[in-house]
This record gives C-alpha cells, sequence and structure tokens, in this order.
C-alpha cells in the first residue's frame, strides 16, 4: 500500500474508533534530541555503562556518581523541545478526549505539548522522591526547596534524612502498580492501539500490544524501523512519528 493511501486508510479506523490507546517510546523523543537510555552516554559519561548505573545498587554504591548521570541527562531533557509528533498526539486527544498515551519515556515533552493524564511507566526524571520512600512510595521531595548543594551529590530527604534519588525506574525494580494497572486495563479496553516509536523488547511494556490484539483491538504502528511489535499489528506506517502523525491529523481533518 502507499504511504499517503496508507496514511488515509489508519485515519478512517482513528475517526472511527472508539477508545483509542497510545503507546509511545523512546523513538518519539529521540526525534526531539533526547537520546535513548542506551545513547545517552557521551562526553565525561562515554566510559560508563548505562546499564551500571540506573540500579539500586549503583546509587547505594556511589550515590554522587548517580545522581550526577542524571542530573546530565535532565539538562539535555530540558534542552528538548516537543517536536511535531509529540504535538500531533496532543492534537489527537482534543479530537478523542477518551484518547489515552501510555509512555515508556522518563521525559516531560508529552504533557509540555498539550497532552494531559499520560500514563508513565517508567517515571518522571524531572521529579524526585525520597529514595527510603519514607511517607509513602513515592514520597515527593522538591530539591529546590532544599539547602544542599547540588555539586555534592544527591540532597538529603527533609522528612527523614536519607538521599533523595530520581524518579525513574531502575533495573531490578518494579513499574509503579497504579500506572502499570491503568495500563494493561487500557491495553484490554481500547479498540484501537497506536504504537509510536518503540522496538518492543522491553517488558512489561512491550506486551501490552498483545493484550491490546486479544483483546480485538486493531494495532498500527508508526515506526521508521521494524520492531518486534511488527509482526502483530495490522499496519505498519514505516516513517519517524514526527512525520506520520501529524499526516494522520491532516488526514483526519480533512476527512
Amino acid at each position: 500500500m502507499e504511504y499517503l493511501e496508507l496514511i488515509k486508510v489508519c485515519a478512517g479506523h482513528l475517526h472511527n474508533a472508539r477508545r483509542i490507546c497510545v503507546l509511545t517510546g523512546a523513538g518519539v523523543s529521540q526525534e526531539s534530541g533526547v537520546p535513548t537510555f542506551r545513547d545517552a552516554l557521551d562526553g565525561l559519561w562515554a566510559r560508563y555503562d548505562p546499564q551500571q548505573l540506573a540500579t539500586p545498587q549503583a546509587f547505594r554504591r556511589d550515590p554522587k556518581l548517580v545522581w550526577d548521570w542524571y542530573e546530565y541527562r535532565r539538562q539535555r531533557v530540558r534542552a528538548a523541545q516537543p517536536n511535531p509528533g509529540h504535538s500531533a498526539l496532543a492534537a489527537l486527544q482534543q479530537r478523542f478526549p477518551t484518547l489515552r498515551i501510555i509512555t515508556q519515556n522518563v521525559d516531560d515533552l508529552h504533557e509540555r505539548a498539550g497532552s494531559t493524564d499520560v500514563i508513565r511507566l517508567h517515571g518522571n526524571i524531572a521529579l524526585s522522591k525520597c529514595s527510603a520512600a519514607c511517607r509513602g512510595e513515592p514520597t515527593w521531595v522538591d530539591v529546590n526547596a532544599l539547602q544542599d548543594a547540588p555539586e555534592q551529590g544527591p540532597p538529603h530527604c527533609p522528612y527523614c534524612g536519607q538521599l533523595v534519588r530520581p524518579d525513574v525506574v531502575w533495573f531490578g525494580e518494579n513499574l509503579p502498580r497504579q500506572q502499570l494497572d491503568r495500563a494493561m486495563q487500557l491495553a484490554q479496553s481500547c479498540d484501537l492501539m497506536l504504537v509510536v516509536g518503540t522496538s518492543g523488547v522491553v517488558s512489561p511494556a512491550s506486551t501490552l500490544p498483545s493484550l491490546a490484539r486479544r483483546a480485538g483491538a486493531l494495532l498500527i504502528e508508526v515506526n521508521p524501523f521494524v520492531s518486534e511489535i511488527t509482526p502483530l499489528v495490522r499496519y505498519h506506517i514505516v516513517e519517524s512519528s514526527g512525520v506520520a502523525l501529524p499526516a494522520l491529523v491532516t488526514a483526519l481533518d480533512s476527512a
């Protein structure tokens, strides 16, 4: 099927859908200049293995090293801007108010583009919490209100004195239960799932398209590459999200 015809067909399915669920991965943010997790090490960080930094054990062993790396990543996110793919998803949510976005990304670009009620499977890198969860999980801490000097490493929790850590899911940790439960419920109740910019190799997020398909949903993938999800989908738009998603919105507007 030719690209423009494929866009038109997929736009038609979106138009007829009653419950749309969107799953986004690193490819969407990469188009805004946010490196993927495994590409996030360059310059002074190039000699480190990200899988050795993003663990509770690494934080206990060298909290300043891990904190500094996440501060570096936070700077990259703050410098980034939502791309046309983010904006197109926000526009789709305006058109379809029940549409919900499930993201594997830890940046806030979906929200900055205008999307609301984003389900975050892997946390939010902009937020910080008590590493001891002294007032429940999560115990949010506003690091900007603390007196600890950033160059000294992670600040201390104002409630219990334990170290503060980024609000991200590290290797060996469980996903936030409420977010995962919502994501699974959305996957099982949608009639159309749009899978955008994810490789489909990170579990349990990678199981959501399978859940949706088993429940009868139509799956559309937007990805310039073949992924682990591709064999499950009915339509694969082989294009970047920053190009394909605005094209879908335009096709809907002209329908």
